[in-house]
């Protein structure tokens, strides 16, 4: 079995699926999407052109977006590790979870950063202000959540929170949550640190960081 990934170390999505491969030890090729020839290629699989895209050579298999791709990762692993739970009301949990967390906190960051790439006089300000009141809404709700579960989604580690040590990691550098108020958030985003598939996606793209357009925290490492 040959299976491909193309992502780049720097993008929150990418990341997600980086987490899955490395939780579910599986063997894969990291195709880096970076120049205008990869992303040609990218495109040419994929027309939308958004990271990451999973390709299963051996099944015919191409997949696009992080949940979808780490359904199918976990789907290789029967005897492993699972990402998904295998009851229904847990697996449907859990794929709530991955939805909240991609929804309403990995969006709501990717706006605040998009904002600010955007050409002189084209930013949009009220939607940034509509973006960190929607971090805001949903950190009160995840630290409900976390207040009664360990991870995301219950007593294990799964496909909710491959996509949420890299959603949190952007927004504590970019709109932090309250870490006296939520102090659920404040423990759960300290695990996932320590975690370490996570720490090592983390850990990746460190060389990129000056690829970000926002001031980058002199404390982020060290929380």
């Amino acid at each position: 079995m040959t299976l491909i990934i193309y992502q780049h170390p720097f993008a929150s999505f990418a990341q997600k699926a980086l987490v899955a491969l490395y939780e579910l030890d599986l063997d894969f090729e990291a195709r880096l999407v970076e120049s205008d020839e990869s992303w040609d290629e990218l495109r040419s699989i994929s027309p939308m052109g958004k990271m990451p895209v999973l390709v299963d050579d051996e099944a015919g298999i191409t997949l696009p977006e992080s949940t979808p791709v780490i359904e199918y990762l976990d789907s290789l692993s029967p005897d492993g590790p699972r990402l998904i739970p295998s009851d229904p009301a847990a697996a449907l949990q859990m794929r709530l979870w991955d939805r909240f967390l991609d929804l309403y906190v990995a969006a709501s960051m990717q706006k605040l950063v998009i904002d600010n790439i955007r050409p002189e006089g084209q930013g949009d300000p009220y939607g940034v202000e509509q973006a960190k009141e929607t971090l805001d809404d949903a950190y009160g709700v995840l630290d409900a959540q976390l207040a009664e579960n360990e991870w995301a989604a219950g007593p294990d580690f799964g496909l909710a929170d491959c996509g949420a040590g890299a959603a949190l990691f952007y927004t504590h550098a970019i709109h932090r949550w309250d870490e006296d108020r939520h102090t659920n958030i404040k423990r759960y985003y300290r695990v996932l640190m320590e975690r370490p598939s996570v720490a090592r996606v983390i850990d990746e793209a460190r060389p990129y960081r000056e690829l970000f357009p926002m001031p980058w925290p002199e404390d982020l490492d060290a929380t």
